[in-house]
């Protein structure tokens, strides 16, 4: 039996909703605690480290500098990540209510995922849900 266009356009519906949610929940996973450092004060920082590091004459402080320097870059490419994290947020809040309608998911599930209360209160999600 063939399903109808309503039928098709709610399982869609279903899926982009679980897509954003499961891609937000992995992104607070990724969150670390303390304050962000910006990717263009990470940028500055690896540019010094090598102009450090070709200016180095010692050895061993080049090698300590270049460790700092893939450090740096580490650090550059999460908070690059971070950046992202604001359109998985976006997202999130825009199905959050009604896949948390349609699954029966409580505020105090959502708060023990890790999900902020600002988030949830964006989203239409209230403690009267609890």
């Amino acid at each position: 039996m063939a399903m109808s266009p309503e039928h098709k356009a709610a399982l869609a519906q279903g899926r982009r909703e679980g897509r954003a949610v499961k891609q937000y929940l992995e992104g607070l996973g990724n969150r670390r605690p303390g304050r962000p450092v910006t990717p263009e004060r990470l940028r500055e920082k690896v540019a010094a480290l090598e102009a450090r590091i070709a200016a180095e004459s010692d050895p061993l402080k080049a090698l300590e500098m270049r460790q700092e320097r893939i450090d740096a870059q580490a650090a550059l490419s999460r908070a690059e990540a971070a950046e992202d994290f604001a359109s998985l947020e976006g997202a999130f809040i825009e199905h959050a209510l009604s896949y948390s309608e349609r699954k029966g998911i409580s505020y105090s599930a959502w708060r023990e995922a890790g999900v902020p209360a600002e988030v949830l209160r964006r989203a239409g999600i209230s403690r009267a849900r609890s």
